[in-house]
């Protein structure tokens, strides 16, 4: 086994595992298919194993190849934060910062956010993850994010900006074509939006509301977007963020004595970035806008 393998060798690898293939890998990374092969090739002779097999199908990866694949995802993130640490050395505010939030928030809630803050600072750059995914922080798969759940690992430096309340919603048109349930037991003669499979959130707000379960929705989703769409074409009764909520006059909040959840938001990145002014002025930003959304003021 060769001591020194190139990163390119590994990165081509990663590419390959996670496109499923030689051409989808060559596609992701801007290289040619027959680059690829080699890539593959010579990772093989340097490691002594076989990380492929051929089929009729494609490639399929070895059992030592999936073995592998967190340990290259980690590689990956360190190296994607190495060059977002050097594009930003030099003076003042500037360089990228990778920022994860949940797919809603990432889309209804941090873009005004993040545009004023570049305003101040023209020279950063945001690369804005959309996940229900908790990102690993400790990885580096992002330097900062919004999470919903309080962060475990002592080496996180967190702050919680407030709490998010969730109803129950449906569009005006589903209401007249299916009158308004009165008791949370009325849900069951309704259409219910809901998710496909379950979270941490969904475990606990199923815990709370015994009806808001996978086997009760008619439309299941785990794409918080699609669910809103659902919601604001007339399909059901689902959840929504009472603040984005408010923003669509057509959608109108039902058992709001019986269901609310509110989810405890936090702003989270690594201890160790702390000190870094572009990180910290990202991190203090997210912390000010969202303190002034779970207000009612975003």
């Amino acid at each position: 086994m060769t001591n020194t393998i190139g990163w390119e060798l590994y990165r081509t690898f990663l590419a390959v595992l996670q496109e499923g293939s030689q051409s989808g890998a060559a596609r992701a990374l801007g290289l040619a298919q027959p680059t690829v092969g080699r890539h593959i090739s010579a990772l093989e002779e340097s490691l002594g194993v076989a990380l492929f097999t051929r089929s009729q199908t494609g490639l399929l990866p070895t059992d030592l190849a999936l073995t592998l694949r967190e340990d290259l995802e980690a590689m990956h993130s360190t190296a994607a934060a190495l060059e977002r640490n050097a594009r930003g050395l030099g003076a003042g505010i500037r360089g990228a910062v990778r920022v994860s939030a949940s797919e809603v928030v990432g889309v209804e809630v941090l873009p005004p956010i993040l545009v004023a803050l570049r305003e101040q600072h023209p020279r950063l750059e945001i690369e804005l993850v959309l996940s229900n995914k908790v990102q690993d922080l400790v990885r580096r798969e992002a330097d900062i994010a919004v999470r919903m759940t309080s962060p475990q690992q002592d080496v996180l430096l967190a702050t919680r900006v407030g709490e998010v309340p969730v109803g129950l919603y449906a569009h005006r048109s589903y209401i007249t074509a299916h009158g308004q349930p009165q008791q949370m037991a009325d849900l069951a003669q309704h259409a219910l939006i809901g998710f496909d499979q379950e979270t941490p959130f969904i475990r606990a707000a199923s815990e709370r509301q015994p009806l808001w379960k996978r086997e009760n929705f008619a439309w299941r989703c785990d794409s918080d977007l699609a669910q809103r769409a659902l919601l604001r074409a007339g399909a059901g009764i689902g959840a929504c963020q009472v603040e984005l909520a408010r923003r669509e006059p057509e959608l109108v909040r039902v058992l709001a004595d019986e269901f609310v959840f509110p989810l405890t938001t936090w702003v989270v990145m690594h201890e160790g970035l702390r000190s870094n002014p572009r990180f910290r002025a990202v991190f203090d930003a997210l912390v000010e806008g969202l303190r002034r959304y779970t207000q009612g003021q975003g």
